[in-house]
């Protein structure tokens, strides 16, 4: 069963698989540190629950969920 960063709970800690889109939207979530191999923190949710901040590679990257959604994890 594929996970996705969008299904990851707050406190919970996830690697990046693969990231599924591609072009720029890709090029932007890969400079941004979601990359295979690399371990992601689902930190807190807005209010309503989104955006969402990540921690990943030592810094904080609020996603919506549509983009999280995109990113492939393994727990």
């Amino acid at each position: 069963m594929v996970q996705t960063l969008a299904q990851l709970p707050p406190g919970e800690t996830a690697v990046v698989s693969a990231v599924s889109l591609q072009g720029a939207n890709r090029m932007r979530l890969q400079e941004l540190g979601f990359l295979p191999g690399v371990r992601v923190t689902a930190l807190y949710e807005s209010p309503f629950g989104d955006p969402v901040a990540y921690g990943v590679l030592d810094t904080v990257i609020a996603l919506r969920r549509a983009d999280a959604a995109t990113i492939e994890i393994e727990r």
